[in-house]
Parts: C-alpha cells; structure tokens; sequence
C-alpha cells in the first residue's frame, strides 16, 4: 500500500472519527449506539473526565473542544495545512486520552483507542507528500 493511500485514510479515519464524536454530542447518532446522545450529556462527561476545571467553565471547554473537532476535521478532508492539523488533532486527542486516564482510568482510553488514534494524527503529520489535498493547489498557485 502507498503512502498516499494510507495518508489519505488517516486523514478520513480521523476526520470522522472527531465528526462522529459530534455527531453523536447533537443527538444525531441512534440512541442504541450513542456514547452521549445530547449536548447536556456531553457537558457531563466533560465534566468527569475535567474535575479540575470549575463547572462555569465546562461548557465554554465542550464549545471549544466541538468547534475544534468541526474544524481539524473539515481541514483534514480538503487537505488544508495537513500537516499541522494532523499535529493539532494529535495534541486535541492526547489530552482528551490524558484526562480520561487521570479521571476514570487508563482502561476507557485504551478501551476507544484514544492513544491510538493520537498516534495516528501524530503519524499523518509526517507524511509529506500531498495527495488529493487542497495544499497542492495553494503550493502551485504560488510557484
């Protein structure tokens, strides 16, 4: 397999895996597989897996954390700044794994490859070579 297509894997298996989680905050995901299934619920887990955070705070943190989501994920579709997306969706992913590994323990981490799928957004930022990205139109237009 090349490293384009598994580049552009990455960037879809993450991309969908941050619009899932939201969808899912929206009430958008069937209640029989959803982890959340409303907004207010969301807050409440953020809550749990933030103790540390004071509660007037925790819905401005689910606001940030879902536009942040929203966002890496439409630019790693297009395929805008790849690679630094690919970083800020590591770093995103990694404190989400972190906070759930000092709230509730390392198993729910492990349990939905929160790790993983940092390592995998990690991975991604070092794969240079562009492939159906919105990059190689900006980077040609400039030559």
């Amino acid at each position: 397999m090349s490293n384009k297509i598994i580049k552009l894997f990455l960037r879809f298996a993450i991309s969908l895996g941050f619009l899932s989680a939201v969808a899912d905050r929206f009430g958008i995901w069937n209640k029989d597989v959803s982890a959340w299934g409303n907004w207010e619920n969301f807050l409440n887990y953020t809550q749990l897996i933030n103790p540390w955070i004071p509660i007037s705070f925790i819905s401005t943190i689910g606001i940030i954390a879902t536009a942040a989501e929203i966002l890496f994920a439409i630019f790693l579709i297009i395929g805008f700044k790849t690679e630094f997306f690919a970083k800020l969706s590591g770093f995103l992913l990694l404190i989400f794994a972190v906070s759930m590994t000092f709230s509730t323990g390392i198993k729910g981490a492990f349990d939905f490859s929160v790790f993983t799928a940092s390592a995998g957004a990690f991975a991604l930022s070092l794969l240079k070579e562009k492939y159906l990205e919105l990059d190689i139109l900006i980077f040609k237009s400039k030559e």
